[in-house]
């Protein structure tokens, strides 16, 4: 072999080697990045009915402050006098959405003497999702402990319920927070995508890359940011479902087979684990696909005329009664 050619050769394949010894690594960086934090587990507040309420009407008053937020996608409280009900109900919306999703399913617990407490997640409530790209994962904890702080405070016993993020946030809350969730009912439960969205494989990379802003963000064909949805699922990744001890009681988990949004099998699992550790029924209830509903079964637009039947099975199911 020419000398020439064969130098040229050796130099090729010692950049080729080089190259990809660089990319193992930066595989390898990506699949043992650590996705928990200390600041995405912040301890509960005891708080006292007015200063519960304090907390309500301060948030409230600077979402009104904020003239980019929709004024229908404001936090709302429901509350029965001036004092703690012996039932209180904390409802946290989808990602995207807004409060408004849960007004009359709210209106409905508040009918059956529930204090009910709907807060706005951060960066939602606009009428574009801009905003949606600085969302953190910390963000999120925070706004979940601390409404479920007011929760607490609203009611002698306190639940949550979710759909979608709200859902896995609500789940979360039920794990790091026993004493304090005496029940859940998770509607649609964003744990992962579903698997024809986002394999399996490519979690962990959606999270490191896109969500550690290793990336710039990604805003796909339906406006949904990559990195807003990354803080979701790494909060989703970092719960801890094995705890026991606490007062739970009881979970239930909605689904809908027209739903190909979610993991069906993490749907399931993660909920079930928590309700094992804890040694408390879960109920799961499968919309068919008859019914016509899908991801959000609780809009009203999206439930239309069912909508009574199915919040009064949202009500037995979350009291289990069903």
């Amino acid at each position: 072999m020419n000398p020439t050619v064969a130098r040229v050769l050796r130099t090729a394949g010692i950049a080729v080697a080089a190259l990809l010894a660089v990319l193992l690594v930066a595989v390898a960086a990506v699949f043992t990045w650590p996705l928990d934090a200390d600041g995405l587990h912040p301890a509960g507040q005891r708080l006292s009915f007015a200063e519960a309420r304090a907390r309500v009407a301060e948030k409230v008053a600077a979402e009104e402050a904020d003239p980019g937020i929709l004024p229908e996608c404001r936090s709302m409280a429901l509350v029965h006098e001036d004092r703690p009900a012996a039932r209180s109900v904390l409802m946290l919306h989808g990602f995207t959405d807004c409060p408004v999703q849960f007004a009359q399913l709210a209106a409905t617990f508040y009918d059956q003497g529930y204090n009910v407490y709907v807060p706005l997640a951060p960066r939602h409530g606009y009428p574009d999702r801009e905003a949606l790209g600085d969302l953190r994962a910390r963000d999120l904890a925070e706004y979940a402990s601390a409404a479920l702080d007011v929760t607490v405070a609203l009611g002698a016993e306190a639940g949550v319920i979710g759909l979608s993020g709200g859902a896995m946030l609500a789940t979360r809350l039920t794990a790091e927070r026993p004493d304090d969730v005496r029940r859940l009912l998770s509607i649609s439960p964003f744990y992962r995508p579903a698997p024809a969205q986002a394999a399996p494989v490519t979690i962990r990379p959606l999270i490191v890359l896109y969500g550690f802003r290793l990336l710039p963000d990604h805003v796909d064909d339906k406006n949904m940011s990559y990195a807003a949805l990354a803080q979701y699922v790494r909060l989703a990744e970092t719960t801890d479902t094995g705890r026991s001890g606490g007062n739970l009681a009881s979970i239930a988990v909605v689904t809908a087979v027209n739903d190909d949004l979610i993991d069906m099998e993490r749907a399931i699992s993660v909920p079930r684990a928590i309700a094992d550790a804890r040694g408390v029924p879960l109920t799961v209830h499968e919309f068919p696909a008859e019914s016509g509903l899908g991801h959000d079964p609780v809009d009203p637009n999206d439930v239309g005329t069912a909508r009574d039947e199915v919040y009064r099975l949202y009500l037995a199911l979350y009291e289990d009664r069903s």
